[in-house]
């Protein structure tokens, strides 16, 4: 009797990671929204101070995510993500415990440590290193993992309410001792390393840009799969690079606020219950264009999609800012609420698997750490200036409306810029060119050569 077929390991590292994504999303990525009304009544902090620390978050994480990404392509995962694991435990249990402000900001500072070790791009990398065909579908499967955390929101505001921050906090720590450290071991560099291939089938042939030749097929019958391999140092040198890290950071920009849509929706005359059942609802269409990502992500223009992805995130803050506003004369209710609920998700939902594979399908695996940790740099960047935008209009102001609006209007910008973007074959070029001219020396390169 045959044996059933065994799924290839890349799958077991997309369960293990995603299991991670999900709990570190419901408790931190979305779920810590639900803790910051309750923070804030219990010491009187201003919404500046705490959008200030939120901040301190975005930028330390760009500032470590190089090195990280660096360490990957060297290393692997397992002892980067131990030690992630280790002191994002670390950092909630000491957060449960803060009296001052230096204490949230130190907390902070651990939780950006150790997640930037432990959790998003040490997956990202490793799954990227495992399929080369399937990637966006393998991407947007771990990414899918993440929305789905944002579903558990309206049970973290109710468990709160009934145990009290502190005693979640405390609890968030101990479980992501409990989940993580598990997972580091399912954790492997590169399939290669194994005895197996990228996708779990046949040899690969690396397409490299620096003109050195490419790799052979292990044997005859074994089909090929073209891969790019662009360098680091050749990557920082091409338009697209840094027109990608623009448009995904604008949309970064917009979507590192959402820690403050609870208590937008709260100021916007919401109860408590309907407030965290429209924000964990966001998670739906997140989830909705993640695991859309998944079927189509491989199958059509991923440049195409990335623009609809920007343009539906445009519609979708700019219903969080219309929600109980007045246009006129006219109050507009609720009706801005399913365009917010549905069009926010959906469209950052579905950009972050197609953003990742991009940099895959154009870059290769040689230095896809490095490039992701770069990208994800200029993303903090924005990712910073969001939450302190928005923190800061409401000390101002006094309302989260007018910061929503900003972020909005920015973000249209993206849209040209997505549509614009070179093709995969014309940016493998131009990094041989640059290449050439770095190294003329190449006898390929000399004249009547």
């Amino acid at each position: 009797m045959k044996s059933l077929k065994q799924p290839f390991y890349g799958w077991w590292i997309v369960g293990a990671g995603g299991i991670v994504q999900w709990y570190t999303s419901a408790v931190f990525w979305r779920g810590f929204q639900a803790f910051i009304p309750p923070i804030l009544s219990t010491f009187g902090w201003s919404h500046g101070a705490t959008a200030a620390a939120i901040s301190l978050q975005r930028s330390e994480s760009g500032m470590i995510s190089p090195f990280v990404g660096a360490l990957l392509d060297k290393y692997g995962p397992r002892k980067a993500m131990a030690f992630g694991v280790f002191v994002t435990g670390g950092g909630f249990i000491f957060m449960s415990q803060m009296q001052t402000l230096w204490h949230f900001y130190l907390a902070i500072t651990l939780l950006t440590l150790g997640m930037s070790f432990g959790t998003f791009i040490v997956f990202v990398v490793t799954v990227a290193n495992w399929f080369i065909r399937k990637r966006a579908r393998a991407l947007a499967t771990l990414m899918s993992f993440s929305a789905i955390g944002g579903l558990t929101l309206p049970l973290l505001v109710a468990s709160i309410d009934h145990f009290g921050w502190r005693e979640m906090l405390f609890a968030a720590g101990i479980g992501f001792w409990i989940i993580g450290f598990p997972a580091t071991l399912v954790m492997r560099r590169r399939p290669e390393d194994h005895g197996m291939q990228p996708d779990g089938g046949p040899e690969t042939i690396s397409d490299n840009a620096d003109g050195t030749g490419t790799t052979q097929p292990a044997t005859p019958r074994t089909s090929r799969l073209r891969e790019q391999a662009i360098t680091m140092r050749q990557a920082v040198k091409l338009r697209f690079f840094w027109q990608l890290a623009i448009v995904t950071s604008l949309s970064q920009l917009v979507s590192s606020t959402n820690l403050f849509h609870f208590a937008a929706l709260l100021e916007y005359g919401m109860t408590a219950t309907l407030a965290a059942s429209a924000a964990g609802a966001v998670a739906i269409g997140d989830l909705g264009g993640r695991a859309g990502m998944a079927i189509i992500g491989d199958r059509f223009d991923k440049r195409k999609m990335l623009t609809v992805a920007m343009l539906m995130q445009t519609v979708g803050v700019a219903g969080l800012a219309g929600i109980n506003a007045t246009v006129g004369s006219v109050n507009l209710g609720l009706w801005p609420l399913p365009f917010f609920i549905v069009f926010f998700g959906l469209g950052f939902g579905s950009s972050i698997p197609l953003r990742l594979s991009i940099l895959g399908d154009y870059f290769g695996r040689a230095s896809y750490g490095s490039i992701i940790g770069l990208t994800s740099s200029v993303n903090a960047l924005f990712g910073a200036a969001g939450p302190a935008l928005v923190g800061l209009v409401h000390d101002i102001e006094g309302t989260y409306r007018l910061g929503f609006v900003i972020l909005g209007s920015t973000l249209l910008i993206a849209i040209p810029m997505t549509l614009t973007l070179e093709p995969a074959g014309r940016v493998a070029a131009k990094a041989r060119t640059l290449t050439r001219r770095s190294y003329p020396a190449h006898g390929r390169d000399r004249p009547g050569t």
